[in-house]
């Protein structure tokens, strides 16, 4: 049993709870949000954001397999001829009435030539079908071009150096069962060499009642609604697939079956072009290769409307990426999930008009790379992990946000809800709620305008590197943290306004100092620490204006003094600004700071 059946059955018990607390009330309203409430903090709270790609694969319905491309084009296969109008084979199973092909058992058929207006039906209950298009062109101005009504499975496959096309109905019924250009009441296989052009004028352009697979062709799907739909899984193990589609491009929409309702991506080339959301799964996203390429909504510059969901990748169980490349350019959030989002060694960039990365429960970095160029918050979960990979985050509210619920654009602030007008206001009060933010390992590059390491509960850093690239403005902070906030090992510069600044708590193994400075000083500006001997301890340039620096490592002594210069020189390798060495020349000392000790105003150690 998935632990989405165990979800179901909380979530049924805490609505129902909440019905009877409410009594008779009858505000619908209040009845939907209630039950909205108590979904998203079940499932958020239960999913294992830890889970591999691996493990979250077994956990599902295990995806079909097809019939191999040597034996699908044997000389046994079977002729359909198409004449505009009408079609002619001898085959057995094969019956011709007008321009309408039934297939009606199973077997392999290569079809050639035009259906100016007709259809090929199969009609071959639990039989497997293959049919090999072999440079087709089919429209149906009524129905499908090719709809398996009954079958266990259907193969389509593209004859190597061949283009086919198929395109349907301009509209169909509300209630039509078939209601795809290409569609399959069983499982659908696309395979081989050649070229697949599909249109969907009514609705999708590719579906399957079952799970979808595509292992190999070229691919160009263009719908008014979904792109590609597989009820139960949508599977792409290679090819060349290019999705424009009105509503959502790939989707796997089965949300009954606790085990279905999942894409997983593991090679080829999938590019996205979508109104909707790019791939929306009712469960889980699944990446281990191939390369996914997204714009949804427009793009991050343009503002969904307000009934529409336009986010890059939506699951609603758990997003793992554990492999290939994945760029994003959504609207809404680039990669959002209801539950998880663990991000495992895939090479990953999103521009986002909302989150970069929003997960409801917890969100875990093990390894890969990820890159946020725009965002207004830029990662956001209940609970934020980073053990392993390089992050980058340019944002224009938070840069890394431990709170909960989904954030919005149009929301002001950065409290629990996140989101917010660039730069609003920091933190969330001193509320501290069960939320966290944890850096064990890895490197962590934040530039925000608003708050750039936000925790609305607590902040924890063992290891790895992190650098803020904080705020101007003093409204929001570089470090905000309404709960504990600890560091015992790693390093940490973050930099920013001085008007709401946060240090760690006294209570911490590892050494840090807090330095606000009389006056702000400019982008490009070279910031030395030296210890009292003028060893330079850590040398930092700045990207823009800053009037606070807190800074950790395991060379900072609690209860010492340190002293803080502009000029001099930076060499080596720099992480968001701070390099590996630096000499102080004849820099200026403009402070001085005893380790440990919070600067007026100030907030350090627990509260």
């Amino acid at each position: 049993m998935r632990l989405r059946n165990k979800l179901v059955a909380a979530v049924s018990s805490a609505v129902l709870a909440a019905a009877l607390l409410a009594g008779c009330s009858t505000d619908a309203a209040s009845t939907a949000a209630v039950t909205s409430a108590a979904a998203t903090t079940v499932a958020a709270s239960t999913v294992d954001g830890s889970q591999s790609a691996a493990d979250v694969l077994a956990a599902n319905k295990t995806a079909h397999t097809s019939t191999s491309s040597s034996t699908s084009a044997s000389s046994t296969s079977a002729e359909i001829t198409l004449s505009g109008t009408s079609a002619s084979s001898s085959a057995d199973g094969v019956t011709v009435d007008g321009a309408t092909v039934t297939i009606t058992k199973a077997g392999t058929y290569r079809i050639s030539g035009t259906l100016t207006d007709g259809q090929i039906v199969v009609n071959a209950p639990d039989a497997t079908v293959t049919l090999i298009l072999d440079g087709v062109d089919i429209t149906s101005s009524t129905t499908a071009a090719i709809a398996a009504t009954e079958a266990g499975q259907l193969v389509i496959e593209l004859a190597d150096g061949t283009t086919s096309r198929l395109a349907d109905a301009s509209s169909y019924a509300d209630d039509a069962e078939v209601n795809a250009a290409l569609f399959s009441a069983g499982d659908l296989t696309i395979t081989g060499g050649g070229t697949l052009e599909v249109t969907g004028n009514g609705n999708d352009g590719i579906a399957s009642k079952d799970g979808a697979l595509i292992q190999s062709g070229t691919v160009t799907v263009r719908a008014k609604d979904d792109g590609i739909r597989g009820k139960d899984y949508v599977v792409v193990n290679g090819g060349d697939i290019t999705v424009t589609a009105g509503g959502d491009g790939v989707k796997a929409d089965n949300d009954t079956d606790a085990d279905s309702g999942y894409v997983a991506v593991a090679g080829g080339t999938l590019a996205v072009t979508a109104g909707g959301d790019g791939i929306d799964a009712v469960t889980d996203i699944v990446t281990t290769g191939g390369e996914i390429t997204i714009v949804s909504g427009g793009g991050h510059g343009t503002k969904p409307a307000d009934d529409t969901s336009a986010k890059g990748l939506k699951s609603g169980v758990i997003t793992v990426l554990a492999g290939g490349t994945v760029t994003v350019d959504a609207s809404d959030d680039a990669v959002h999930s209801d539950g998880a989002v663990h991000l495992s060694g895939a090479s990953v960039e999103v521009a986002s008009g909302d989150d970069g990365v929003h997960a409801e429960g917890q969100q875990i970095i093990d390894g890969g790379s990820l890159k946020v160029t725009a965002a207004v918050e830029g990662l956001e979960a209940a609970d934020f992990v980073l053990n392993a990979g390089t992050v980058h985050v340019v944002s224009s509210d938070d840069g890394v946000n431990g709170a909960g619920g989904s954030s919005s654009s149009s929301d002001s602030g950065s409290g629990a809800a996140g989101g917010g007008f660039p730069g609003g206001p920091g933190g969330g009060g001193d509320s501290v709620g069960d939320f966290s933010v944890t850096v064990t390992g890895g490197t962590l590059v934040i530039d925000s305008e608003g708050d750039g390491l936000d925790s609305n509960g607590t902040a924890t850093i063992t290891g790895g590197t992190v650098v803020v690239n904080g705020p101007q403005r003093d409204g929001n902070g570089a470090l905000d943290v309404n709960g504990s906030f600890t560091i015992s090992g790693g390093v940490l510069l973050a930099a920013g306004s001085a008007g709401m600044v946060v240090a760690p708590g006294t209570d911490s193994e590892q050494g840090w100092l807090s330095a606000t400075l009389d006056s702000a000083v400019e982008a490009g500006t070279t910031i030395q620490i030296a210890g009292s001997d003028g060893e330079v301890i850590a040398t930092y340039v700045t990207s823009k204006t800053v009037q606070n620096v807190v800074y950790s490592s395991s060379e900072i002594k609690s209860g010492s003094q340190y002293t803080i210069h502009t000029g001099g020189s930076a060499s080596g390798d720099s992480t968001g600004g701070l390099s590996t060495s630096g000499e102080l020349g004849s820099a200026t000392k403009i402070a001085t700071v005893t380790a440990g000790e919070a600067p007026a105003g100030g907030r350090g150690g627990p509260r």
